[in-house]
């Protein structure tokens, strides 16, 4: 609702901003500023898939549970933490409908496969959602979609609107990893004394 509801404002505000802006104040021009709008937000759409359809078919050795690249730096932790990401981070919508892996709640924390997943999942949230952000900016290059005074502003939402995710997943990346790194050491200790109990039987 969130989205949906930023995507509709934000489209009628640059139309209009546009109509006002113009040589011809009309309802005719705002309904085609409109129009062209509309085609952005779609051609971003488009962009944001494609990047993410692309990154999932990407080697899974390179979005690792503990693969360096997601690492997350001490200053971007301080970061996160200023912008009181805990309070906020429930308005934005999580996108596991589309990956058949929900990342909104920890439902099975003492299990290593599935924390696995989850970093893993995370992992390739991240780099898909930058991917979108940044690639976003293409619709620039594409003038059937409308003057660059509507389509950079759409861009623009769109990097806003994707690195908002992007911030959660990697807020909650380094607790993640350090619950990971626990229970595999926890289940590798349990398996070494089953280990040695079955040698003195």
């Amino acid at each position: 609702m969130f989205y949906i509801l930023t995507i509709t404002v934000s489209a009628l505000l640059i139309a209009l901003g546009n109509t006002l802006l113009g040589q011809t104040v009309s309802l005719v021009a705002f309904g085609m500023l409109l129009l062209y709008t509309v085609l952005a937000v779609i051609g971003v759409f488009a962009i944001d898939g494609l990047a993410a359809f692309v990154i999932r078919r990407l080697p899974e050795r390179w979005f690792a549970p503990e693969a360096q690249a997601f690492a997350v730096p001490k200053w971007e932790k301080n970061l996160y933490r200023r912008t009181k990401i805990a309070k906020w981070k429930r308005h934005v919508p999580e996108w596991g409908c589309f990956t058949g892996f929900h990342k909104d709640r920890l439902r099975e924390p003492n299990d290593i496969a599935y924390l696995a997943r989850f970093l893993l999942e995370s992992n390739y949230g991240v780099a898909g959602h930058v991917a979108g952000a940044l690639l976003g900016f293409l619709i620039l290059l594409l003038p059937f979609l409308g003057p660059m005074s509507v389509t950079l502003p759409v861009a623009a939402i769109n990097a806003v609107l994707s690195l908002l995710p992007t911030m959660i997943l990697r807020y909650n990346t380094p607790a993640l990893r350090s619950l990971y790194r626990r229970t595999r050491e926890r289940e590798s200790r349990t398996s070494t004394s089953a280990d040695v109990d079955t040698v003195r039987l």
